[in-house]
């Protein structure tokens, strides 16, 4: 098996980060194959008028993750709202429940990544999705995730326009995402999301929140304990 290409450079360009959102209560989002195309044509969409680069995603029953490289500051925020606005109207009014209740239990939660193996580690995450969920056999079976879609022929009506990536894709790419993450790998990439913290080295994780303004992502929670 090929080891994954390493690097020690950030790749010019803009900053990737990970978004990911479920629904309330998490409750099902996705029930039907025209469930999945709706968003996925939402993603065409927005992304026609609000240039985006997508790199990987993953919509599962409940929830989606996307992996997203911005050309520069601001565009992730105006993105999202566009992607979030617009899924929720087209969600309802294709059940007839216009206005009725929240379908996502709240803002995207997002963190940055580092161009490096912590790049790798998160594609795997996304693109494994559903192959952990035990949905499908192999990660590249599930038609609902950019794993499936890099390798169909030709362009696909209903799906957004994916782009290259920062760093160089392994070639046994496939084999990389249906191993198994590691319990260190998981317990990371877990309080990346809960806390919105940027997942990278110690040393490009401080430099990033400090730019970001995320320096709260690394104070313990909670109210200090009395003296």
């Amino acid at each position: 098996m090929d080891a994954m290409p390493r690097t020690a450079r950030i790749a010019p360009g803009g900053m990737v980060f990970h978004v990911l959102n479920r629904a309330n209560n998490r409750a099902a989002i996705f029930k039907k194959d025209e469930d999945y195309l709706t968003f996925l044509r939402v993603l065409r969409d927005i992304q026609e008028k609000k240039p985006m680069r997508i790199l990987a995603y993953c919509l599962m029953p409940n929830h989606w993750h996307l992996l997203l490289r911005p050309h520069r500051d601001g565009e992730l925020g105006a993105f999202m709202q566009a992607i979030t606005t617009t899924h929720v109207r087209r969600w309802r009014l294709h059940r007839g429940r216009v206005g009725e209740g929240h379908l996502y239990q709240g803002v995207y939660k997002s963190f940055p990544v580092q161009n490096d193996d912590p790049f790798y580690t998160v594609c795997r995450y996304v693109e494994g999705n559903a192959l952990r969920a035990q949905l499908v056999r192999r990660a590249e079976d599930w038609r609902w995730g950019s794993l499936w879609q890099r390798r169909q022929r030709g362009w696909l009506e209903d799906y957004p326009l994916l782009h290259d990536w920062p760093l160089p894709r392994p070639r046994n790419w496939a084999a990389l995402v249906n191993r198994a993450p590691t319990q260190a790998e998981l317990e990371a990439l877990q309080t990346a999301v809960i806390r919105g913290r940027p997942l990278g080295s110690e040393s490009w994780q401080r430099r990033t929140a400090k730019r970001l303004g995320l320096e709260s992502t690394f104070r313990p929670r909670g109210r200090p304990k009395k003296r």
